[in-house]
């Protein structure tokens, strides 16, 4: 591997170890010409589906583009970094797993509704109102009471949705 810094071509290994995960291994290395370390990271590479759009277009999968859609959906909500990397990992390996070899982005989208639902409530609904186009107030109503249906309250895990803030709210 060439050094960043002075681009000679020898570098050594210092320390490896395996992230918690498994599936990356990061590396630290020295330069041996000028003495610099850095890292590098291996992961395996796996061939992904390609994206079946809406429109029919068909793009390479981006993992960078699923962890955007993650990351606007959960701005300046409290989820960290290793809860979301954990939700892109699970998404791209479902998308590994399914073996196949073009998937559609509709398919994309619930795989990141589902891991969202699991995250944040709030990053949910604001997911699912971009990705199902709700048109009004009603049907962002629809989901919430939706969502509270199908999952069983986690007290203390997430913040309350709509309905249990208004009733606060109402009773102050």
């Amino acid at each position: 591997m060439h050094c960043p810094f002075c681009q000679h071509e020898d570098t050594r290994v210092i320390d490896s170890r395996v992230s918690e995960d498994g599936a990356t291994i990061r590396r630290r290395r020295e330069c041996e010409q000028c003495g610099e370390r850095f890292n590098t990271f291996e992961t395996a590479e796996i061939k992904l589906p390609s994206v079946v759009k809406g429109d029919g277009r068909r793009e390479t999968f981006d993992e960078g583009k699923l962890r955007t859609g993650f990351m606007r959906a959960l701005q300046k909500r409290p989820v960290g970094s290793e809860q979301v990397d954990a939700a892109v990992r699970a998404v791209v390996e479902d998308l590994r797993r399914s073996g196949e070899r073009e998937v559609p982005s509709l398919r994309i989208g619930e795989l990141v509704m589902r891991e969202l639902k699991k995250l944040d409530h709030v990053a949910y609904v604001r997911f699912a109102s971009v990705y199902r186009s709700f048109e009004d107030v009603q049907a962002f109503r629809e989901e919430i009471e939706r969502l509270e249906r199908d999952l069983p309250a986690i007290e203390g895990l997430q913040l309350p949705l709509l309905g249990e803030a208004v009733q606060r709210k109402a009773k102050s």
